[in-house]
């Protein structure tokens, strides 16, 4: 029995989205906020700003790797939700940091390259504000139900 796409779920939207980050204290920390959603393209951006917790130095205004790592752990996970309607655990990811990050808030864009039915593969890029890319980041994630 095939399922009509005039019955499929509807894609999660910007506010839908962002109350999912909001839900969890840790990701609430981040303080990631939902910039774009294109379910067509199965693509979301988000921002993140700059906070002395983040810092690798104190003072230094520049990003430790590990926000921008969870950073990118999140975005991933959040376009396959937003088609997915669910979280979903992280398989594996890896970063590649390609420059610093400093003084500057983080525009992260997150692409799904496959949505299948037991695993899930995204594409992050993490830019700053002045579109120089930062870092790059690949995610898998278990699609599995049940």
């Amino acid at each position: 029995m095939s399922v009509d796409k005039a019955e499929a779920p509807q894609p999660l939207n910007s506010a839908q989205l962002q109350a999912m980050l909001d839900f969890s204290p840790f990701i609430a920390f981040l303080g990631l906020k939902v910039t774009e959603v294109d379910p067509a393209n199965e693509r979301v951006t988000m921002t993140c700003e700059m906070k002395p917790e983040f810092e690798r130095g104190r003072g230094t205004g520049q990003w430790h790797g590990g926000p921008i790592a969870a950073i990118i752990d999140t975005v991933g996970d959040y376009a396959l939700i937003m088609t997915l309607r669910r979280g979903l655990p992280t398989i594996n990811f890896r970063v590649d940091y390609l420059r610093p990050a400093i003084k500057t808030k983080l525009i992260t864009t997150a692409q799904v390259r496959r949505a299948g039915r037991s695993v899930g593969v995204v594409d992050v890029d993490v830019f700053n504000e002045q579109k120089v890319l930062l870092a790059v980041g690949r995610a898998t994630y278990s699609t599995l139900t049940g």
